[in-house]
């Protein structure tokens, strides 16, 4: 339970911060509503789970590999960043149909998780909290890394799930013309982290 706990703080702090994936989970509430956001932010948090679970259970090749193409993985996920901003920014203020209410959940959780998984230097940030709170010692323990990795998925999922339902408060009140903003807005948010991203490669 130490290290379910442990875990889930760490999930829960790695998530917090509002980013390019935070704006999407967000816009994605707005526009299709809680359960979609929700699931958008669960793509997340199952790469968080994953990455998790490389640094628990101390895989270093797997590491090694991800971080030693950060490069391509970056540049896919900045391009892939510009391409949902445009879109979102372009985006007519409608809600999605029944018939495509599924494909579209699916859609929303596997844009965030490849997202999510663009960015290998997650890696290294679960190793500095890993270090950090003592807990190098899990990776010799798959009982103590398979409880860190659950709660890492526990406490991102918390996030998204009080992200996405304050954001549903607040959907009630918008209008069309006020969805078009928040559109316009967070399309280009997304589209400058991807720029953002893609500047980095040159540095």
């Amino acid at each position: 339970m130490s290290f379910l706990l442990k875990g889930f703080i760490m999930g829960f702090s790695i998530a917090a911060p509002v980013g390019p994936i935070g704006v999407l989970c967000i816009r994605t509430t707005l526009a299709q509503g809680r359960a979609a956001g929700f699931v958008s932010g669960l793509g997340a948090a199952t790469a968080d789970a994953v990455y998790g679970a490389v640094a628990g259970f101390g895989l270093t090749l797997v590491s090694s590999l991800l971080i030693g193409h950060q490069g391509w993985l970056r540049a896919a996920g900045g391009l892939f960043l510009v391409y949902l901003g445009v879109r979102a920014f372009a985006a007519a203020p409608v809600e999605a149909g029944p018939s495509r209410a599924g494909r579209g959940l699916l859609r929303s959780y596997a844009s965030t998780f490849l997202l999510t998984l663009a960015n290998p230097m997650t890696i290294l940030s679960f190793a500095a909290i890993f270090a950090g709170l003592g807990l190098a010692d899990a990776a010799g323990s798959h009982a103590a890394a398979g409880a860190l990795v659950a709660g890492v998925f526990l406490g991102s999922a918390a996030w998204w799930l009080i992200l996405s339902g304050v954001t549903a408060i607040a959907r009630s009140r918008i209008g069309p013309d006020g969805m078009r903003c928040v559109n316009r807005l967070s399309g280009s948010v997304i589209a400058c982290f991807g720029l953002a991203a893609l500047a980095s490669l040159m540095q």
